[in-house]
């Protein structure tokens, strides 16, 4: 098998899944019980904490465990505007964010808040003019993705919030670091955002378990309520092996940084030279300032749904778009952002790589591709 679909999820490493199992057999006393079970519990939750947070330059108390990236994005966001509320009802985004931004600010729009979205080139690069001129007295919060997840394009966070808060200090700025997390060198305190999400499944973690970073001195109202739990944020008994998971992969990635980003530099850095010499009549959308990670590639005449199904025959798997878009029947809004040519737009695929991968993985999926879309080019022309 040879497993192109990172951006969607990854394999979660043997340690990690060790790590759980054991959780699993060993760590089911409840961890707010008094006794010395429980306490214990505690501590390797507070463990975990401190492996995620250091991942990112934070201290452990701005680290709050959620059930993923679409979670976190949703507690931040509807926090800030409830917390924000008084100065403004305006919020500013982009045409490129993940869905759960998205439709989380649409449901505002209902509530007399206006959602302003900024737009991109055609490598979906904000328009920071644009950005800063649509900054008002009446804005609350700005969003924005810091690798886009279907493009691997790397925003300018430094920038864009240092900007931001020159212009009006009383903004929120979160961002959606789910692609970012443990996939590129981040220091949250450097960046200076209020906020940041991550999710445990993109970085050889389990599923159902990420992160909120809040900024120390950066209240906001708790979403559920109950026992306290994530100091009142996120009530609710913890999901231990979970966050025992999330620990233990964000300790490995930041134990194995170094060394397995000069591989996968290598490997895409490998992969784009081979697709630009085998092939004719395509784009590489992602630009140079982008995740070592993601690789996306249009290519003319093409369906990239058709060439997916094709290449899962022989074990290789790809995806299309994101993998909270791709399985409905609605066109990517990310290219449609980039006013990709039509001709392409249809044919665009997404290959994220992993520290699984090997050149003679990519070998094997280029030559495969090539037969592909030479057949599906054939077709298409009858």
């Amino acid at each position: 098998m040879i497993y192109l679909d990172n951006c969607a999820t990854t394999k979660p490493r043997k340690e990690v899944v060790d790590k759980i199992i054991k959780s699993f057999e060993q760590d089911f006393a409840n961890p707010s019980s008094l006794h010395s079970f429980g306490q214990d519990v505690e501590h390797k939750i507070e463990e975990a904490r401190k492996n995620a947070a250091n991942l990112i330059g934070a201290n452990p108390e701005e680290i709050y465990f959620t059930s993923g990236g679409t979670e976190s994005n949703n507690i931040a966001l509807n926090g800030f505007i409830e917390k924000n509320k008084r100065f403004g009802n305006e919020i500013i985004t982009t045409s490129v964010e993940h869905s759960s931004v998205i439709e989380k600010l649409k449901s505002y729009k209902n509530e007399n808040y206006k959602i302003i979205e900024i737009g991109v080139d055609n490598k979906a690069n904000i328009d920071l003019d644009e950005l800063y001129s649509k900054i008002t007295d009446k804005t609350i919060l700005v969003s924005i993705i810091h690798i886009n997840n279907e493009i691997g394009t790397l925003a300018p966070i430094k920038e864009i919030v240092k900007k931001i808060k020159s212009i009006n200090k009383n903004i929120f700025v979160h961002v959606d670091g789910v692609q970012s997390y443990g996939k590129i060198k981040v220091d949250v305190k450097s960046l200076n955002c209020d906020s940041y999400s991550a999710s445990g499944h993109k970085i050889h973690g389990p599923k159902g378990i990420g992160i909120l970073y809040l900024k120390k001195g950066v209240g906001i109202e708790q979403l559920t309520y109950g026992g306290g739990q994530e100091k009142n944020l996120r009530s609710g008994t913890e999901n231990v092996p979970g966050i025992v998971g999330i620990g233990e992969a964000a300790r490995i990635m930041s134990e194995n940084f170094s060394e397995e980003q000069k591989k996968i530099k290598n490997l895409k850095r490998y992969l784009t030279d081979k697709i630009e010499l085998n092939f004719e009549d395509f784009i590489i959308n992602t630009p140079q300032q982008s995740s070592p990670y993601i690789l996306s590639v249009s290519f003319k005449d093409i369906r990239g749904e058709v060439l997916l199904h094709y290449l899962e025959q022989d074990e290789i798997y790809i995806s299309t778009a994101s993998a909270c878009t791709s399985n409905g029947t609605h066109k990517s809004k990310v290219l449609e952002s980039m006013h990709l040519d039509k001709s392409y737009e249809d044919g665009t695929i997404r290959l994220c790589l992993s520290y699984e991968i090997s050149e003679e993985d990519i070998d094997e999926f280029i030559d495969k591709l090539k037969i592909y879309v030479d057949e599906i080019r054939d077709i298409m022309k009858r």
